[in-house]
């Protein structure tokens, strides 16, 4: 029986990474192509641009990962169903992060160091504090590859509404349903920290501040001292720039 079981969650790991082709049984050994997809994949959490994962040879190496995956993502065609994404985008998504988190999941520590790559020029820990807090969504100090997914859904596939909404929990700290000057100058603040001070032109530091109160001016609508999920979305949606971002994540996976 513990064969069997064995065999089963061997045969599912090699499903969920696109390595095992369920119609002939034989492992795969076609080879994607370096598109856009592997490229963005090098900027996600949990992804480094080191080379991609070998499959699973022999059965050492099947045993290793076994032993080593304490957290088991579900069925492709349960998250395909659950997300905006296809099987095969899944199957991608999920070699990179297995790659990088072989256990499963991801902790804070570990999300900060992998942010922190991408952005040797500045400080990102804090804006990958931020962040980690949005992937992390059942509140148990570790990012699944579900909860990855879940989130990137959002960002890159999810309507106008979703991604405002997403970036609204992003800036609303004490998930209280309102954003605070203080609030939104601590992930500002967090943004140039990660940029670094060496950007061209020089940021000063009060631009962080100055960047605050320009969007409250725009976004507080009834001077309350807050801006409300309402108030969010409507003046991004009336914000050229903040639409046109937006649409940069259309097809990049």
């Amino acid at each position: 029986m513990k064969a069997k079981n064995r065999d089963q969650s061997l045969s599912d790991s090699r499903e969920l990474d696109g390595s095992y082709d369920q119609l002939t049984g034989n492992t795969s050994t076609s080879q994607t192509k370096k598109t856009i997809k592997q490229r963005f994949l090098k900027l996600l959490p949990c992804c480094t641009p080191e080379a991609p994962p070998s499959i699973s040879e022999n059965s050492v190496e099947d045993d290793f990962e076994l032993s080593t995956v304490c957290h088991r993502p579900e069925s492709m065609d349960k998250l395909e169903e659950q997300t905006k994404f296809t099987k095969k985008e899944l199957q991608v998504l999920y070699r990179g992060f297995k790659n990088e988190c072989p256990c499963g999941v991801v902790n804070e520590e570990n999300f900060k160091t992998i942010y922190s790559q991408f952005f040797p020029q500045g400080d990102s820990s804090m804006y990958a504090h931020f962040l980690f807090e949005a992937f992390d969504t059942n509140k148990n100090g570790s990012v699944s590859f579900e909860d990855f997914v879940f989130g990137l859904s959002i960002i890159l596939r999810g309507t106008i509404n979703d991604r405002l909404n997403w970036a609204f929990n992003l800036y609303d700290l004490n998930k209280d349903g309102c954003i605070t000057k203080e609030e939104m100058f601590d992930i500002m603040k967090s943004i140039y920290d990660m940029m670094g001070k060496y950007t061209y032109p020089t940021m000063e530091d009060d631009i962080p501040r100055e960047h605050v109160e320009s969007f409250f001016q725009k976004m507080d609508r009834n001077k309350d001292g807050v801006v409300t999920i309402e108030e969010f979305i409507e003046s991004c949606k009336k914000d050229e720039n903040i639409m046109q971002s937006m649409q940069l994540f259309d097809n990049v996976i």
